[in-house]
């Protein structure tokens, strides 16, 4: 494996973590990504080339807007952070194959809805609509076994979630529906339950760690789209590993 292109994935993650976080705040609020400056939220101050270093950046501020000193987001250069490492994880487990393409995507896509969701607690029809082409055209190009499994697990996704939306009545939102449809055309039937076997898991030990901690209360709402984003990544990169780790356990 060429450690020179591993950096350089890592790289790329870090500029387009930059990016993500950009996407995910303006997005929901229908402000502009295009000829529109970075700026601080607390006092407007448009940001400089040398405040906008992903990571760096924020270390050389020590986490604070060099105009107001008011604190930055510890969101801004954790997304930066996970992005690049993600990326270098995706040519590391893909190589240069065409599966690489579909993981860049997949990854992107997921950083900016964990941006949204986290912030806004909202995933917004038009990150989902925008992937929604390049996983179809992805998935012809490079199908998965049955060819049929990106169909199922899309639909499955769905109506799983449309069930569980009618039961909690609005316990989740349409958007983890829609995106549950995204993440079936990836992964799969099979990949699909076990992301949302994964993220009920997930969910159910932060929220009680939260709650015993008492980061929370019991009826503050609290974003379920990070919780798929941990699952869904963890499912595309190991679903293969859990899977024969279980049934091993079983037999």
């Amino acid at each position: 494996m060429d450690t020179m292109l591993i950096l350089l994935f890592f790289l790329l993650g870090l500029i387009f973590g930059s990016f993500f976080n950009v996407v995910g705040m303006r997005i929901p609020q229908k402000q502009p990504l295009v000829n529109t400056r970075s700026f601080c939220p607390q006092c407007s101050h448009q940001l400089k080339w040398y405040e906008l270093i992903p990571v760096l950046s924020y270390i050389l501020q020590r986490g604070k807007c060099s105009c107001c000193q008011e604190n930055i987001s510890l969101l801004y250069p954790a997304i930066e952070l996970i992005t690049g490492v993600l990326f270098a994880f995706c040519y590391i487990e893909t190589g240069l194959a065409p599966e690489l393409l579909t993981a860049l995507f997949f990854i992107s896509m997921l950083m900016i809805i964990l941006v949204s969701d986290i912030r806004y607690m909202l995933i917004p029809n038009k990150i989902l609509l925008f992937f929604l082409p390049l996983f179809i055209i992805m998935r012809v190009i490079q199908p998965l076994e049955p060819w049929w499994s990106p169909i199922a697990g899309a639909l499955t996704g769905v109506l799983i979630l449309a069930v569980i939306i009618l039961v909690s009545r609005g316990g989740m939102g349409a958007g983890d529906m829609k995106l549950f449809g995204l993440l079936g055309i990836v992964l799969g039937l099979e990949k699909t339950f076990l992301t949302l076997f994964l993220s009920c898991a997930i969910g159910a030990v932060i929220g009680l760690g939260l709650l015993l901690f008492k980061v929370i209360d019991r009826k503050q709402p609290v974003p379920f789209g990070p919780y798929i984003v941990a699952a869904a990544v963890v499912t595309y990169f190991y679903s293969d590993s859990l899977i024969n780790w279980y049934f091993t356990g079983l037999l």
